[in-house]
């Protein structure tokens, strides 16, 4: 399917998920459909949520239980919070025919205001830097209830099948050693920064399109990544996105102006920056996006080509 025929598939199952919740008449239109699949809704009292609804992610219930705990005890930085269904639950079902099965999907309240996108100004990496921090601070020794479980970061892949390096990689032997290698610094360097870090729940998708801004300030949305690792983790993850040195700089300043920075050398963080590279193409293979999946030629190509940079020096 096209994206478009893949988000018409979806109008059934929004239909039963949104019946299922005490909201009146509403209406409901497609505002992002990448991993996920993003709806707004509007009742006709003028009320306005995000339903996301998970197509591809492969996240358990417990993984979502987490995910609804972790946005619900944040108080340091605005969040959306989850709006609980008639049956005062937090994740609904609802019948995707498309796929033949159930899809989960979370109804949040809305965050008025403009997601920073491609081109973040360094006022807004600035207050990124600094909510990394707070939800750092925030989540320290957070315990997780009964029935919530998040994924342990250790993994390389953080919880999803190995698409380049088993049997299913569409890759060459010779390649597959490549990527391989790669895994195997990268996995040294975490077991390194885990024997000096302490764990927490991170975000762990932490950039631009993440976030938005209202007035001057900065919230947070897109829990689903979130999972069980080190602070220079989450810190990778978002320095990944960033073009230019000043655009780090304003993010790493923001985080500073809350807490210390984790310590980390040069290389760690080049190797975690890798490891993001090498885990977005191993989405590309996993993802039914078409416009995702043409993505893969060309990011493949980079993304060896990095690979072998790095390993050489």
């Amino acid at each position: 399917m096209t994206s478009a025929e893949q988000v018409a598939s979806l109008s059934d199952c929004v239909l039963e998920i949104l019946g299922q919740y005490s909201l009146g008449g509403f209406q409901s239109e497609s505002i992002n459909h990448e991993f996920n699949s993003t709806f707004k809704v509007t009742t006709d009292d003028g009320q306005k949520f995000a339903l996301r609804i998970n197509v591809n992610s492969a996240r358990t219930l417990g993984n979502l239980n987490a995910e609804i705990f972790l946005v619900q005890s944040i108080k340091s930085v605005a969040t959306p919070k989850p709006v609980a269904n008639r049956l005062g639950e937090f994740v609904t079902l609802g019948w995707h025919e498309a796929t033949g099965r159930k899809l989960n999907a979370v109804l949040y309240t809305w965050l008025e205001g403009e997601e920073p996108g491609d081109e973040p100004t360094d006022e807004q990496l600035f207050a990124l830097g600094a909510a990394m921090a707070k939800l750092h601070a925030e989540t320290l020794g957070m315990v997780l209830p009964s029935g919530a479980e998040l994924s342990d970061y250790t993994d390389f892949f953080w919880g999803v099948d190995d698409l380049l390096t088993g049997d299913a990689s569409e890759l060459s032997s010779q390649d597959k050693a490549l990527v391989s290698a790669a895994i195997v610094k990268v996995d040294q360097v975490v077991t390194e920064l885990r024997e000096k870090g302490i764990l927490r729940p991170l975000h762990a998708d932490l950039h631009p399109w993440n976030a938005m801004w209202h007035e001057g300030e900065l919230a947070v949305f897109d829990f689903d990544d979130s999972g069980i690792g080190l602070p220079v983790q989450d810190l990778a993850t978002s320095l990944y996105y960033l073009d230019t040195p000043e655009q780090d700089e304003a993010l790493l300043a923001g985080y500073k102006s809350v807490a210390p920075l984790p310590e980390y050398t040069d290389q760690q963080m080049k190797l975690l920056l890798l490891q993001r590279r090498i885990s977005l193409l191993n989405y590309l293979y996993e993802t039914s996006n078409p416009e995702h999946r043409d993505m893969i030629p060309a990011y493949q190509e980079e993304t060896l080509k990095r690979i072998r940079n790095n390993l050489t020096s």
